[in-house]
């Protein structure tokens, strides 16, 4: 269940600092297209040299691939539930309807009994947001912008200890490359992030270990004398309050990336529907080119400006 006073609240702390992180993101950008890239998803892939083509492509493409399809089916899914599972109730008077009351046991059972199913719900949810690669890749890539760096064309999320190549495994990069990043100049996005990843959480919960009892989750991943992994409950209201984060740190996420998207078609509509941008290139040597874009205004979408011509 979301909660629209809880939603509110935090819309007003953190709304106004993604406002900021927008601006100082245009500002800091060390190439005027660096967010066009977030937008449009800007990627390497060395598969394309054993494409069967006639023409020499290049591994440097554009485009949702397969991070951005997987996107757009979650989508679907996370804004079925944030529609229709949002609450004008208010917190503290659903929590009076949890009240003890002998003569009101059955109306509350049921009532616990929904909750237990909607947080089920919101756990796939949980997963889907924490776990989908461009979800943390917009947020390492906006990190790396608003900090003066540049787009990074061959960011890839390690899937094992295996992988000598990638930029970091899930933890690191949401921790480290991204949420740490925010602490001092963005301190209540840093909260959000901080209160609604935990790793443990993460896991009990991809794993189906944790149980229910007394309106309390508890990961069955509890390991003594482990650090990460000291969580032996978390309260149904402290897990409404983290899922609220996470949900406010989705839809931001959205937010900023339709501001994107407007500013750059308004700047391409004001220079014949083109826009620069930098590739930063290690294949087949590293090396800087700078390439034109074309924008379909019709169909909101972007293109390379040679394939045009």
């Amino acid at each position: 269940m979301l909660f629209k006073d809880i939603l509110n609240k935090k819309a007003q702390l953190l709304v106004p600092e993604f406002d900021r992180l927008f601006e100082d993101v245009v500002k800091n950008q060390t190439h005027e297209g660096d967010l066009l890239l977030v937008r449009i998803n800007g990627f390497y892939d060395p598969e394309v040299h054993n494409w069967n083509t006639d023409k020499k492509m290049s591994p440097y493409l554009i485009g949702p691939n397969k991070e951005g399809h997987s996107e757009g089916l979650h989508y679907e899914f996370i804004h079925d539930y944030r529609t229709q599972n949002l609450l004008d109730q208010t917190h503290e008077d659903y929590l009076q309807q949890l009240i003890w009351d002998p003569a009101k046991k059955a109306e509350r059972d049921a009532l616990i009994t929904k909750e237990e199913k909607s947080i089920q719900l919101e756990m796939l949810i949980y997963l889907k947001i924490w776990e989908a690669d461009m979800f943390i890749k917009k947020y390492y890539q906006i990190l790396r912008l608003v900090n003066g760096e540049p787009y990074d064309w061959h960011f890839q999320i390690k899937e094992s200890n295996r992988d000598k190549n990638g930029t970091g495994n899930r933890d690191k990069i949401i921790r480290e490359l991204t949420r740490d990043r925010l602490k001092d100049k963005y301190p209540e996005i840093y909260n959000a992030f901080k209160n609604a990843f935990r790793t443990q959480l993460r896991n009990s919960i991809a794993h189906s270990k944790y149980s229910f009892l007394s309106r309390n989750i508890h990961p069955n991943n509890y390991i003594k004398g482990d650090p990460a992994a000291q969580i032996r409950n978390i309260p149904f209201d402290e897990w409404i309050d983290l899922f609220h984060d996470t949900m406010m740190l989705y839809n931001e996420s959205i937010r900023f990336m339709n501001r994107a998207g407007e500013l750059y078609s308004k700047a391409a509509q004001n220079n014949n529907l083109l826009f620069p941008i930098r590739v930063t290139r290690k294949d087949p040597e590293e090396k800087t080119e700078f390439e034109l874009l074309s924008h379909r205004i019709q169909f909101n979408d972007w293109n390379w400006h040679r394939n045009d011509v």
